[in-house]
This record gives structure tokens, C-alpha cells and sequence, in this order.
């Protein structure tokens, strides 16, 4: 097949462990933008990606239309995230971004043919890291919540119709006045309420999110933590616990909570300590079994180079729990221009319709599509 190459993972499994994953990696382009989105642009019933400046018609992903020029500065593409998203109710996906530089979050509007997308400012937020979408409210509706360091924390509602379509504007809902690198949300305590971890701590929702505070718990300090962190139960002892990376030094490490007299705290455990820069991660079933699976990598040259560990080889992996740790299996791995990293913001589809979910990562090293061929 032209334009793929067969990836063959290297695992040690014992005889009872379920077969790894296999996949076969397709280059799409050489581009830098370090995004990239899933959705059906023009209606057609097949997936397509969104990348920085570009549109990759699916199923082949080969032609590619211009969605608009976006702001460059030194190395990077300030787009930092691309979140589908029908924001003003025209049945057309658009999708949501910010910038660092532009220290903007805003959505850019699909025109259904294929003409220059319009961009919405939604917010002046500080510089943004990365955006991520979850319903904090409950309502049933993705929220939009950037990672802004050192800024403010808030989240913000699209509002809707009474068919429950969007209208185009957002609400800010404010969380608290300071937090570092680093973003994830889910329920701690068991309440009901999603909270958000930030590297200092994890904050509490309120009964009324309206008119309530966020309470800080300072449980942990995490430093330049990834986004987002996973909140899920790793253990399966009815507590949920979170993973998370460093985005900027080494360190991949998963925190189990733990319960005595109604305190909560948490253990931290080592899933990956050799790598350094894992930016981001996704929680799916890679290898079709029932179970989720961590899907991360190293995000390539993040700080232009000046990380720890910045000049190691390039990977990209999903680890899977064997009941005791995390057993890591190899997607790509190697030097500039053989391993591929996974930037700040991928995508985990089935682009095909198989029913196997596939990888799409951009990134300073290119965009590539990992297609899933199930286990070997």
C-alpha cells in the first residue's frame, strides 16, 4: 500500500496476555502544526482531520483544502487544540483553539464548502496551553475549559437554543484565580460532581456551581503536569485515581487514591520514568477487549529544544494495566524522521469504520495516521 509502513511492536507478553496491537503508519504531512482534530468537514460520511492551516479530505486523507492561515511565532503554530464542536447550530462542525501568543481562546467557523473558515474570538484568556472539552456542569453538553498557567481557571458554556443547538456566544464560568501547567477533570470524591486536578491539588465542585466555591485540596503538587490528566479508576477498587505526565521533564506516573477516615490522599506510582515530555494522553480501547487503555507520547521539541531529555529518540505508546502496573507497548519509536511523537493535541477515531480505533497525531515531527489492525 502506498504511502504506509507496517509498524511491528515489540512486546514482552506472557502466553495467557491478550496478542498487542498492531498498526500501519501513513505520513499525511510534513507540517508543524502540533493539533489535530477528527471530524466530517464537508457532510460526506467519511472522517476527515483538521490541522493547523489545512483540512484532509477522508478516507484517503492525500487532498487537503486551506482552512486559513494561522499565526506563527519561532517554531510553533499558536492553534493549540482542535475540539469539534457545532458551535452555532448550522449542523456544520466547527472547532475550538487558543493560542499562547495570541493568548486567545476562540472557534473557527466551518463555511460548508471550500472557501476560508472565519474565526470567532471567544474569550481573552492568558496565554493558553491547550484547551480540553468536558461537561463540568453536568447538563449533558461538552464545556470548554483551557489550561491557562498562572492565570485564572474557568470554563466556558456554549449557550443553546431550546432544540438545544448552539447560538454561537459562550458563558465563562469561573473556577479560581490561579493554576499551573497542567489539566485534568473527573469525580475524586464520589459525589457525583466532576472536580478539576491542577498541579497544586484537586479542586472540590460545589453543590451549586453557580453560586458555590471550588474548595483547593492540596494532596499532591505535580509541576508541569500534562493535559490533560486522566481521572479514571486505574485499580478498580471503586476510587478513582488519575494519571499523569510530565510535560516538560521525565516522568509518567499514575496516583491511587486512598481513603482513611474519610480523608482522602493519594500514592503515586511509576508507569514510564524514561521518557521525557509526555504533553498529552488518551484513555480508549486501543486493542478492542473491553478495557481502556493510555495512549501517550513525547511531544517534540516543546520548549524549542530546551527540555530534559529533548534530544532522546521519539515514541508514541499505549500502556495497558495487567492488574499490578502498566505494561507498555511500543506504537513508534525512534529518531527524527523514523519515531513519531504525539504533540499537544491527537486524535483517537475509527477512521474507517472497522470498529477499531485508530491514532492521529501531529506534531513538530509531521502528521501521521496510525491505522489499527487489530492484534497480530
Amino acid at each position: 500500500m502506498i504511502g504506509y509502513t507496517c509498524i511491528a511492536l515489540t512486546l514482552a507478553f506472557l502466553n495467557d496476555d491478550p496478542k498487542p496491537v498492531t498498526f500501519e503508519k501513513q505520513l499525511i504531512a510534513m507540517e508543524s502544526a502540533e493539533s489535530v482534530g477528527v471530524f466530517d468537514v464537508d457532510g460526506d460520511g467519511n472522517p476527515d482531520l483538521i490541522s493547523g492551516s489545512y483540512w484532509y479530505k477522508g478516507p484517503e486523507f492525500t487532498s487537503r483544502q486551506l482552512i486559513g492561515q494561522v499565526k506563527r511565532v519561532s517554531e510553533y503554530f499558536d492553534d493549540f487544540s482542535t475540539i469539534p464542536l457545532d458551535v452555532n447550530g448550522d449542523g456544520k462542525m466547527d472547532y475550538v483553539t487558543g493560542g499562547w501568543f495570541g493568548k486567545t481562546l476562540f472557534w473557527v467557523e466551518n463555511p460548508g464548502n471550500n472557501g476560508e473558515w472565519t474565526v470567532h474570538e471567544i474569550a481573552n484568556t492568558g496565554n493558553v496551553e491547550t484547551s480540553r472539552a468536558w461537561d463540568v456542569d453536568g447538563d449533558g453538553f461538552l464545556d470548554i475549559v483551557p489550561n491557562t498557567p498562572n492565570q485564572p481557571l474557568a470554563y466556558y458554556s456554549l449557550s443553546r437554543d431550546a432544540d438545544g443547538k448552539g447560538t454561537g456566544s459562550f458563558e465563562k464560568h469561573p473556577v479560581t484565580e490561579k493554576h499551573g501547567h497542567g489539566l485534568g477533570f473527573g469525580d475524586i470524591n464520589g459525589d457525583g460532581r466532576g472536580d478539576f486536578i491542577i498541579p497544586e491539588g484537586w479542586l472540590e465542585a460545589p453543590d451549586d456551581l453557580e453560586n458555590g466555591s471550588w474548595k483547593l485540596h492540596r494532596s499532591f503538587s505535580l509541576g508541569g503536569a500534562s493535559v490533560p490528566i486522566i481521572v479514571t479508576d486505574v485499580n478498580a477498587d471503586g476510587l478513582n485515581d488519575f494519571i499523569v505526565g510530565q510535560g516538560h521533564d521525565y516522568g509518567l506516573h499514575w496516583y491511587e487514591q486512598m481513603r482513611e477516615g474519610g480523608e482522602i490522599s493519594f500514592i503515586q506510582h511509576p508507569i514510564d520514568p524514561f521518557q521525557s515530555q509526555y504533553h498529552t494522553m488518551e484513555w480508549a480501547d486501543i486493542d478492542n477487549d473491553g478495557q481502556m487503555e493510555l495512549i501517550t507520547g513525547k511531544r517534540y521539541r516543546a520548549h524549542n529544544g530546551r527540555d530534559p531529555g529533548a534530544n532522546d529518540h521519539l515514541g508514541l505508546y499505549y500502556f495497558k494495566w495487567n492488574g499490578e502496573s502498566f505494561t507498555k507497548n511500543i506504537i513508534s519509536y525512534g529518531p527524527f524522521g523514523e519515531g513519531k511523537g504525539a504533540g499537544l493535541y491527537f486524535s483517537v477515531e475509527d477512521l474507517n469504520g472497522n470498529g477499531l480505533l485508530d491514532i492521529v497525531v501531529a506534531g513538530k515531527d509531521g502528521l501521521v495516521v496510525f491505522h489499527n489492525r487489530g492484534p497480530r
